[in-house]
């Protein structure tokens, strides 16, 4: 039996084998808290990895490295490889992991690498010699991390850290629940929108960009489709800088450049610190309903071009926000409550109808519940485009789109997603594709795209009207035709025979067991 387990432990992915043993030496510590401790250690083991990898060129001296000083740091700014003191080294570190100190030389190790690589100043998280961090555990951990570039897996090491960072940011923002959700966009979300989006080249810019999924994504994107991941730069801004810290080190372990990635903890309204930008495109989730954006302090703010946001509610202040950052052909897709379909308060109907009026909502996509780890609130996705007549960003893509103007796509996929534990659903990658196809097939001039009822919908400008200016997907695409079929009456009849046909039954099996009581008290008396 022993055997059999140690055989399908083999089988699993090597994030979840070091997840299971990373959260076995957590102990009593908080979630919010570890993942400093733990991600932290991934990013170091990730830079030391890709400094020994240089630091081995230089000294062997071959080719154009011939002369070259393995302790000069220009060498390595050459390279776009952060330097790494000798006490931050893991080969370093990893000798003094049994050691009771072990926490404070971490400390120590952040603090030198900060001092020698200005990028990544206040980034680190120095929190390793804290008293609730048991030493050992924290030498176990060192010893785990170290273990993911062994063998076979070193050369490829910098790709699988970058995987295995993913994978622990997405396990604990589960594990903290509703304040996870603060930092995380769950991965198929994601997914799905830079799927639609398709940002093969131009700036792509996110004003609340988390832990930077949204840019990571991008890039894995243009990788997939053989493109060139130089094509896009990447623009951002982050409010909580605990939250920016995770972006900075999420996006340098994927060796994406993070320097137009700012925080201030002012936010996106009040101190927009790309104000002069003009994006290609803009991906974001901001937060649902905030009611804490300070609008009553930007009343007069030139970006509310289609109308007032109300101050009690961020929903219309963030879509022109985004609007007012998209270049003549860009294209923005994002997240929001699905109560910004509908909602008419505080002059929302208003903007919403100028929004449409104005051609530039391209389509609406209502999502399945139990999406996001930090809210039940349902959600949407919102597609706008500046250019609808000639396909905005079709020059990136390659595709040729056709003239949309007076169309909306609506798509409803309550239906899709699975379930993958109690509380919490995300889209599988079948579902992604028949979204995003659906939306890419309906926009390309040669795309062959249908109305499926109950799933999707190509509606008119005039239908919008009609509905009062509701954006809700499943006003415009009607029932399945499972569903639209229904007969009523058939189906009351039938329920009414197999109710009678049970009564029936009951009353039979009434009159045995009757029977039966009767013979076994008459066999009493006698």
């Amino acid at each position: 039996m022993a055997k059999k387990n140690d055989n399908s432990s083999k089988e699993e992915p090597i994030e979840k084998q070091l997840w299971k043993a990373a959260d076995k030496l957590r102990k009593n510590i908080d979630a919010a808290e570890y993942k400093h401790i733990v991600l932290g250690l991934i990013f170091l083991k990730y830079i030391s990895d890709a400094f020994d990898e240089l630091f081995n060129k230089l000294k062997a001296g071959n080719g154009e490295f011939e002369g070259a000083d393995p302790e000069d740091k220009d060498e390595y700014k050459a390279e776009n490889v952060f330097f790494v003191p000798e006490i931050a080294r893991w080969a370093f570190l990893q000798s003094k992991a049994k050691l009771p100190t072990i926490g404070k030389e971490i400390d120590n190790a952040m603090d030198a690498i900060e001092k020698d690589n200005p990028l990544l100043k206040n980034v680190l998280p120095k929190v390793f010699a804290r008293g609730n961090i048991d030493p050992v555990n924290l030498g176990g951990l060192i010893d785990l991390i170290a273990n993911i570039a062994l063998g076979d897996a070193k050369a490829r090491s910098a790709d699988l850290l970058g995987h295995v960072f993913e994978y622990f940011l997405g396990e604990f923002a589960l594990a903290e629940g509703k304040k996870g959700g603060q930092f995380y966009t769950p991965r198929s979300v994601v997914e799905l929108l830079v799927e639609m989006l398709e940002p093969y080249k131009g700036r792509v810019y996110d004003p609340c960009c988390g832990s930077g999924g949204m840019f990571v994504q991008s890039e894995k994107f243009v990788a997939s489709r053989q493109g060139n991941v130089n094509d896009i730069s990447i623009f951002g801004q982050e409010s909580n800088q605990t939250t920016w810290r995770l972006a900075k080190m999420n996006l340098a372990i994927r060796g994406i450049d993070s320097t137009q990635v700012k925080w201030n903890n002012e936010g996106s309204f009040l101190n927009d610190v790309h104000k002069d930008l003009k994006a290609d495109f803009v991906i974001a989730n901001p937060p649902f309903n905030d009611s804490d954006w300070s609008g009553d302090q930007l009343r007069n703010d030139g970006r509310w071009k289609y109308g007032m946001p109300p101050a009690g509610n961020a929903n219309y202040a963030w879509i022109q926000h985004f609007l007012y950052h998209l270049s003549p052909d860009g294209i923005a897709g994002f997240v929001l409550a699905k109560g910004s379909l509908t909602s008419k308060s505080s002059g929302e109907g208003d903007i919403r109808k100028a929004l449409i009026e104005a051609r530039l909502v391209d389509c609406i996509v209502n999502l399945p519940a139990k999406l996001f780890l930090n809210t039940q609130i349902p959600a949407s996705l919102w597609f706008l485009s500046r250019n609808k007549a000639n396909g905005a960003h079709s020059a990136g893509s390659g595709q040729s789109c056709r003239n949309r103007t007076d169309e909306v796509l609506f798509i409803d996929a309550r239906n899709e997603g699975r379930l993958i534990n109690r509380r919490t659903k995300e889209l599988s990658e079948e579902d992604i594709q028949k979204i995003a196809s659906t939306y890419h097939n309906w926009r390309s001039a040669d795309g062959k795209y249908e109305d499926i009822k109950g799933f999707c919908n190509s509606a008119s400008i005039e239908r919008v009207r009609e509905l009062d200016y509701v954006l809700t997907p499943g006003r415009y695409v009607g029932l399945p035709d499972d569903e639209d079929d229904f007969d009523f009456n058939e189906r009351f009849t039938k329920l009414k025979a197999e109710f009678e046909e049970q009564l029936k039954e009951e009353a039979r099996l009434n009159e045995i067991i009757l029977e039966n009581f009767t013979k076994v008290k008459l066999s009493d008396n006698t």
